[in-house]
């Protein structure tokens, strides 16, 4: 087939930035802390359940009347005595008493109900943020997942999450409450005796100078905490997937080691965040002891020295404890919400980062796409200091089958990336059929591809769900022809439960090659106009390569093919190879012809295959 192929030298390269590159690490907690901020977001999420919680606050605020009311009667009880006459107003008395079991009864019923609704909203917003995380997750770039430690990222949806989520649980009603019942505390006391409540009143600034305090220690613990927990968490992950390398080249004490020095690490930074927050309530108590004895004394001096009820006396007690409790549940609270904090702050993190470049308000969708593809001037760089490709251009025609090779490290993958669209280019303009793909749907886009890369991807299920992957709709036969046109179906139906045998990408229950005959099935099945087979074959015998080139060759009639092979034997039957180097096309043509000129190409073939005798070459030519 008459093939068109053009291409032009390049005149100096155009270098963006996209994403970082594949050696740097994204850096959990590099934006300032700002545990306002955070406080506030978490809220804004809460409330889209404002019905719900408003029921709750209302049953909250009901429960801290109660909670006020109840050192009052007591204080009541106390003054149906009359001890100067040695008598009491027992129908007062018993009143009193059945009120305060009433309001005590009331009170635990209305916590039961409060209770049981911040759990399910704690869970609904448990599920909402792993929801938004994980949406955000397939709309994040790839250079996020080529920089990021997924196990870090694993550690964030789970644990960091569920801080969140308990601390909502936990603080919110209690945070409610707590206010409420401090300033329902403060207006009964204030009416009842000015002088007592003033020396409740001291407890305020000791508590807030030693929450201050204790904040200022604990939260950079916390967050180190959180963040050595998702280091771990990597570790854990990098070590169970490679764990026959580890065993293979006798890591084991090494990978041991590195273990101990993370593991050590998360030790010491919750041992010291639980270490200041713990001192949070024995301070409190001695606090509280503190004000109690200080109300207890100056009561004794009132009631014997100016008439100051007994009743009153006992109500103020009651009042210093519960005033200053719920101080003390803000502080059992703190290192909670200082962890939900911390956990917050990476959470949404992620949630902010920059996704990937959205479709164009006009982005269309292609229609009949018959695979012409173009480059005209296309420069990319994965950082500003090393540039991959400089100002590259070539055309595909219909039909052509494309190989590209070059050193490891050369940019053939990433120009297959950019063609469909994994990456952005910095510069310069990529087409399908005359169309710029930044003004392609994605969606769309993808559509047109067939895809087979080096390291194959089988998800959790059978291997006909796998198969299907790439078309839902297909049926039960079309996968068994496209598994038959990729010679996986001899060992599929060899299994004892054929395609219904489950795989996972955990799971070593089928070999490397098998794996990648599944995947070239998948692709089969896929039947899009442009084919991509980057090392397709490289985990698979010589013996099924053969079978499987057969096979390909078939599949890639009619269709725009770009292969992506180091065995240059797979690849001489090419309409064009380019041979990629520095970032440039260094030379192009099909096998004879860069057989004859005897350059870049020609020095490939020679070192793969050896020293050959004159008439091996001139077979190969």
């Amino acid at each position: 087939m008459a093939a068109k192929f053009s291409q032009q030298q390049p005149k100096g390269p155009t270098i963006g930035r996209r994403f970082g590159a594949a050696g740097e690490r994204f850096i959990p907690g590099a934006k300032p802390q700002n545990a306002k901020g955070t406080l506030i977001r978490i809220v804004k999420i809460y409330m889209r359940w404002a019905k719900t919680i408003i029921g709750a606050i209302i049953l909250t605020v009901i429960s801290s009347v109660i909670s006020v009311a109840i050192p009052y009667y007591v204080g009541s009880t106390f003054n149906t005595f009359d001890i100067a006459h040695r008598s009491v107003d027992s129908g007062r008395l018993v009143s009193l008493l059945i009120l305060i079991l009433g309001l005590y009864v009331v009170n635990w019923l209305l916590s039961l109900v409060n209770g049981v609704i911040m759990l399910r909203i704690s869970q609904k917003l448990v599920f909402t943020l792993r929801t938004e995380f994980f949406e955000k997750m397939q709309r994040l770039p790839l250079g996020f997942y080529d920089t990021q430690s997924h196990g870090d990222t694993m550690s964030r949806i789970t644990n960091d999450v569920d801080n969140i989520s308990s601390t909502i649980a936990q603080t919110t009603t209690q945070l409610i409450s707590s206010i409420l019942t401090l300033i329902g505390s403060l207006a009964v006391m204030i009416t009842l005796n000015l002088p007592l409540t003033f020396v409740v009143l001291l407890c305020v600034p000791l508590v807030s100078l030693l929450t201050k305090t204790i904040a200022a220690k604990s939260r950079a613990h916390f967050l180190a905490q959180q963040r050595s927990l998702g280091a771990l968490n990597g570790v854990i992950e990098e070590n169970i997937l490679g764990l026959k390398m580890v065993k293979a080249f006798d890591r084991q004490e090494d990978t041991i080691l590195q273990f101990k020095e993370i593991n050590q690490r998360l030790c010491e930074s919750s041992t010291n965040a639980q270490i200041w927050s713990g001192y949070m309530m024995p301070l409190m108590n001695v606090i509280n002891n503190f004000v109690f004895a200080v109300v207890a004394i100056l009561g004794g001096i009132l009631s014997v020295s100016y008439g100051l009820k007994v009743g009153t006396v006992v109500s103020f007690l009651s009042y210093s404890k519960q005033f200053a409790h719920p101080l003390n549940s803000v502080a059992g609270m703190f290192n909670t919400i200082q962890s939900a904090l911390a956990g917050a702050e990476r959470v949404f993190e992620i949630l902010d980062y920059e996704e990937e470049t959205k479709d164009r308000p006009d982005a269309i969708e292609i229609q009949n796409p018959v695979g012409e593809v173009s480059f005209h001037q296309v420069c990319f760089s994965y950082n500003k200091t090393k540039p991959i490709l400089k100002n590259v251009s070539f055309h595909v025609n219909p039909g052509q089958v494309i190989a590209l090779v070059g050193e490891t490290g050369a940019g053939k993958t990433t120009i297959v990336n950019l063609l469909t669209r994994f990456y952005d280019a910095d510069s310069g303009e990529i087409t399908i059929d005359g169309v710029p793909v930044t003004q392609i749907k994605r969606d769309s886009l993808r559509r047109c591809f067939s895809v087979v890369l080096q390291d194959t991807s089988l998800f959790s299920g059978t291997i006909m769900d796998n198969i299907r992957y790439s078309r839902n709709d297909a049926t039960e036969e079309e996968v068994i022809k496209a598994a038959k046109i990729a010679h996986a179906h001899d060992f599929i139906h060899k299994l004892p439960k054929g395609y219904a045998t489950n795989v996972s990408a955990a799971t070593d229950n089928l070999s490397q090659g098998q794996r990648q005959l599944i995947s070239i099935a998948r692709a089969v099945l896929c039947d899009s106009p442009i084919l991509i087979l980057d090392e397709a074959t490289s985990s698979v015998d010589t013996k099924t390569e053969k079978e499987i080139q057969k096979a390909l060759v078939s599949l890639m009639k009619n269709r725009t093919s770009f292969l992506i092979a180091h065995r240059l034997s797979t690849i001489r039957d090419a309409d064009h190879i380019m041979v990629i180097g520095g970032g440039q096309i260094l030379e192009s043509g099909n096998h004879q012809s860069l057989m004859e000129k005897q350059g870049r190409y020609y020095e490939m073939v020679m070192n793969q295959m050896g020293k050959m005798p004159e008439c091996t070459y001139s077979m190969i030519k």
